[in-house]
């Protein structure tokens, strides 16, 4: 699986810099960016402002705001000068994501409060992407970063976007900011970290496409595993996201974790849901444990912390599971979690149905 690190901000902001730096001479505080109401000076301005302040939350391990500090430039600074700041504060991002931990997360308000290093790498990378479109558009430049590069953003922060034919005009359209056939055009917005749960002894992280296509392909999904890790079944449940992704209905907080192990930060199994909430507020969960992580109540603990977050909301009223008829820890794992027996399920009636009420 291709990383989202430090390499691709580095790469994202060296895509910006060497095509802007054959312009610096134009006028960029006259020439609006693009669809932007800035101009191309604030708009490269801002890009480098993104930068420093995404490398400030990570390194300072930001929990409840933003890290309170600003970018300003010496007066005279001219746009040569704009594009050395670009450089050094994705220098920044790049080395806090190096050196952040795989398990930390830090402030971001949209939509769950937080992101990890690999979601600040693909938000930096994000802004400067697009905001390099806008001011070359501006400017009356081509520009069309790697394509690798944008399938990266794609993957990590826009899972709700069903694939396009090319990266770059689906990460285009996805911003508002070209066409695609067959779309209508997008006029609002947001990105998508990834959503988190705790546990008391677990962390419950949802995983990006990205991690599930590799974890269905037989990856570690830029996990570490305890041994016999991943399980059978966080493997077919990774294929699952993978297809509603390329369905253009994949909903993160209602896809797949993986159980990481706060005292080591090793993966022990996957838990999820089936799908989305139905109309009728019914949503159905599953999972497994690798075989060394069996028989310490993990399982229990974690369906225990996802069923109390899918509960807490709106949209679902019962939360439904299916268990084999001989899977004996399997039962005792969803009756300590406080599911109700309701009757037999599958063709052959060979498995149990339970449920659990908000």
């Amino acid at each position: 699986m291709r990383s989202m690190g430090g390499e691709r901000v580095e790469e994202a902001a060296a895509s910006c810099t060497g095509l802007l730096r054959t312009v610096t001479d134009q006028d960029w505080e006259g020439t609006k960016a693009g669809r932007l109401e800035w101009s191309c000076r604030r708009t490269a301005e801002h890009i480098a402002s993104d930068l420093l302040v995404y490398a400030g939350q990570l390194a300072g391990r930001a929990q409840d705001a933003y890290v309170p500090l600003g970018l300003t430039l010496d007066e005279g600074t001219g746009n040569a000068g704009v594009l050395d700041v670009i450089e050094a504060t994705g220098a920044l991002l790049a080395a806090a994501v190096r050196t952040t931990p795989r398990e930390v997360r830090a402030f971001h308000p949209y939509p769950f409060r937080s992101a990890n290093r690999e979601g600040f790498a693909a938000m930096g990378v994000a802004e400067v992407l697009l905001h390099t479109h806008d001011i070359a558009e501006g400017l009356g430049l081509a520009y069309e970063p790697p394509a690798e590069l944008c399938e990266d953003v794609l993957n990590r922060i826009f899972p709700q976007v069903r694939p396009g034919p090319a990266a770059w005009p689906t990460l285009l359209w996805a911003t508002g900011r070209g066409d695609l056939p067959g779309r209508a055009p997008v006029t609002q917005w947001r990105w998508h970290n990834t959503p988190v749960i705790p546990a008391e002894r677990l962390t419950l992280e949802g995983v990006t496409p990205a991690a599930a296509r590799d974890l269905f392909l037989g990856g570690d999904g830029g996990f570490e595993w305890v041994d016999g890790g991943p399980f059978q079944g966080t493997r077919e449940a990774s294929g699952m996201v993978v297809s509603a992704y390329e369905e253009g209905v994949y909903r993160p907080e209602w896809g797949l974790y993986i159980l990481v192990r706060k005292e080591d930060g090793r993966a022990v199994g996957g838990m999820g849901f089936h799908g989305a909430p139905g109309g009728d507020g019914r949503a159905e969960v599953g999972y497994d444990l690798a075989p060394a992580a069996r028989g310490q109540g993990y399982a229990t603990e974690a369906l225990r912390a996802l069923a109390a977050r899918a509960l807490a909301g709106e949209e679902v009223r019962v939360l439904a599971a299916v268990v084999d008829g001989d899977n004996h820890a399997s039962h005792g794992v969803v009756s300590r979690a406080g599911f109700r027996r309701v009757g037999a399920a599958g063709e052959d009636g060979a498995q149990v149905a339970y449920e659990l009420r908000g």
